[in-house]
């Protein structure tokens, strides 16, 4: 285990009732407020309307940007950005998923800087500061509520790159599982397979000595493997969407992290897939995860070898290492597919016309990527083959 500080600034409010506590928070901030939201689901199903009301009865100007994208777009951003510069923007509101919460990071920073927030994400700048912003979740996936990290979509360059700043953590997180019940059967599936996916980006490593960390993140995957299904087959329970929605923050808030670094490859395989194609981020990590997994097995068998016992129950006896290990790959694909998460790249439509473009987009920011295993350009191409 490494040596390591750990903070996250961000409070958390957690269970049925507690939009209550958004006219408590609202209070600490100046007038003019930057409602970010999505789509419209949150018209459809009333929470646009509490916070509204809430925002008025706390005096508040409400100016808006609506309309953010699955993989939010450095437009959108920029929209918020400008809105923020004229309007003297106090205090950002988030209410929305993932990608509604990366959206406002980048509004965040961008409104406190003289660089183009595309610089910012491509690293070619530093964020010095960021306004302050809370969050309201309506979908269990990407734990940005409690983090700092954000991903943007350059649609013009077709490229997706994961950033973060130590100023771009929410001062808080409002999470009631009631307003995620709404949620889509296979919006629910592509959170889940995130949650997952972010666990098992953590856990392989070769750090030592990380026990407790290892015995945490196993807990994530075996509770999601336990609630998943349950979750599919009953979309309304709020018991349920509690368990995913905990899951979600408690996979990426630097808690079952503390010492070791993950590998973070198959994110950035995947966010070079949907940049080019604009899929599902949890549709593209549950086709390119278990082959991610088959190409570096070899790096640490004894490593999988424990994935597959702690979290899928395989049998070892009589078996060797690698075989324990492949068939725990196995079982986590057999299971991604139980609930509807696609196995392939052809579920989508994408060909072996796209890879060499795809597999570009993963060497742009450097020539070698991952940390379990160092991957270039050619292993991106073989993994991407292998997905087709």
């Amino acid at each position: 285990m490494q040596n390591f500080i750990f903070q996250n600034p961000t409070r958390l409010y957690f269970g049925q009732g507690q939009l209550e506590n958004l006219k408590t928070e609202l209070q600490q901030y100046g007038d003019n407020i930057l409602l970010v939201y999505g789509g419209g689901s949150i018209k459809r199903n009333g929470l646009y309307d509490q916070v509204i009301d809430i925002l008025k009865a706390e005096n508040k100007n409400i100016f808006e940007v609506s309309g953010v994208e699955p993989n939010p777009r450095v437009t959108t951003a920029r929209k918020g950005i400008e809105i923020c510069k004229t309007e003297n923007i106090d205090f950002i509101l988030a209410v929305g998923g993932g990608s509604t919460i990366d959206c406002t990071k980048a509004i965040a920073a961008g409104a406190k800087s003289d660089d183009d927030i595309w610089d910012i994400v491509t690293k070619k700048a530093t964020a010095t500061s960021a306004l302050p912003f809370g969050t309201i979740l309506t979908l269990a996936a990407t734990g940005s509520e409690m983090n700092s990290g954000s991903v943007i979509t350059n649609w013009e360059t077709n490229e997706k790159h994961g950033w973060g700043s130590p100023y771009t953590f929410p001062t808080f997180s409002i999470l009631d599982p009631a307003f995620t019940k709404s949620v889509p059967e296979n919006q629910t599936i592509y959170g889940m397979v995130d949650i997952m996916s972010h666990a098992l980006e953590h856990y392989f490593h070769h750090e030592e000595n990380t026990l407790l960390q290892d015995r945490m993140v196993e807990g994530i995957l075996q509770t999601m493997v336990e609630t998943a299904p349950k979750m599919v087959a009953d979309l309304e329970n709020e018991e349920l969407r509690a368990t995913v929605l905990y899951n979600g923050t408690m996979a990426l808030n630097g808690m079952v992290n503390m010492g070791y670094q993950g590998d973070w490859a198959t994110h950035n395989l995947e966010h070079a897939v949907s940049a080019v194609h604009d899929i599902p981020h949890g549709g593209g990590l549950a086709i390119l995860f278990p082959n991610w997994m088959e190409y570096v097995i070899d790096e640490n068998v004894d490593r999988f070898k424990q994935f597959a016992v702690r979290v899928f129950d395989v049998d070892p006896n009589g078996k060797s290492d690698k075989e324990v290990g492949l068939e725990g790959i196995k079982k986590l694909r057999e299971f991604w597919n139980s609930i509807g998460a696609p196995s392939r790249l052809s579920d989508y439509d994408i060909t072996e016309d796209s890879i060499e473009e795809m597999a570009d987009k993963t060497v742009i920011a450097r020539p070698e990527f991952g940390n379990f295993k160092k991957l270039n350009r050619d292993d991106s191409i073989a993994i991407y083959k292998a997905s087709l």
